[in-house]
């Protein structure tokens, strides 16, 4: 009798052992699980910001064959191919995330946005077409003037600038092509302004600067805005504006801003140089 019950005892401890070795594999593949998941969505971060934009392609290209229904994966390879300037391909990519179900309307402005980046204006116009107003992002209002701008719809394009300016905390961007729209129709003072603000927000944007110098030239004003520049900055803004000079046909002008700017860079300033050695021999 004591031997069975012995025998019980260590049969009831065998399962108890085996249900906890189960427990303990369960728990086991479940953290692999977990870690795997933080290590693959750390390195979807580090594919979408630091590394090469091709690399980020190959990546979600091939994460994708694995997990062909993630959103995730289908937005980080669409992100990745306008990263690295492939915009022909990256139109079908984003139009593949709007497809999914997962999808929001924000999906849908980053396919509008790839299609202009391809030149597909028209299909970028029917695209926020389809988004209700009620979305109402900055990134949407950016891309709506730039629209406005290719159809030379000016008031709507002024419009969604100024909308797009009050949806953002870095209107600098927005600012210099709206003072850029501003210059193309002629209007040069108020693109100057326009300019002017895009710099105060963010004196890095030498874009910025450099359409300013474009639009006081336009006015023949050719005396350089007080603002943030380095040395380098100020010769190529001089060259610019000597180059605006003589295109008005003030090429006097345009000899002596030449002159400045090579005098002003810190180093061989190779398109000066050429400019004024093509003026004079002529």
């Amino acid at each position: 009798m004591r031997h069975l019950f012995l025998g019980t005892v260590c049969a009831a401890g065998l399962v108890a052992l085996s249900a906890c070795g189960d427990a303990n594999d369960s728990s086991v593949e479940r953290a692999i699980q977990d870690v795997n998941a933080v290590d693959e969505t750390n390195l979807s971060d580090v594919m979408l910001t630091v590394a090469d934009p091709n690399e980020g392609v190959n990546y979600f290209q091939r994460t994708l064959n694995e997990n062909p229904g993630r959103i995730d994966l289908q937005r980080g390879l669409a992100v990745s191919f306008v990263r690295a300037r492939r915009y022909t391909e990256a139109v079908p990519a984003w139009k593949k995330v709007t497809t999914n179900p997962d999808s929001t309307l924000t999906d849908m402005v980053d396919l509008a946005d790839s299609q202009i980046r391809a030149g597909q204006w028209e299909e970028a116009q029917a695209t926020l077409n389809d988004i209700p107003p009620t979305h109402e992002t900055f990134k949407r209002y950016r891309l709506e003037a730039m629209i406005a701008d290719s159809n030379q719809d000016w008031e709507r394009a002024d419009s969604f600038y100024e909308i797009a300016v009050g949806l953002t905390t870095r209107p600098a961007g927005v600012m210099n092509n709206w003072g850029y729209s501003k210059l193309t129709r002629g209007d040069y003072a108020e693109a100057e302004r326009l300019f002017s603000e895009a710099v105060r927000q963010d004196s890095t944007l030498f874009t910025a600067k450099n359409n300013m110098v474009l639009a006081r030239g336009a006015q023949r004003n050719y005396t350089l805005p007080v603002m943030p520049m380095v040395q380098t900055e100020r010769a190529q803004l001089l060259h610019t504006l000597a180059l605006s000079a003589i295109k008005q046909g003030d090429t006097e002008t345009g000899k002596g801003l030449l002159r400045e700017a090579i005098a002003t860079h810190p180093q061989h300033f190779e398109d000066a140089v050429r400019s004024l050695r093509a003026l004079e021999a002529t």
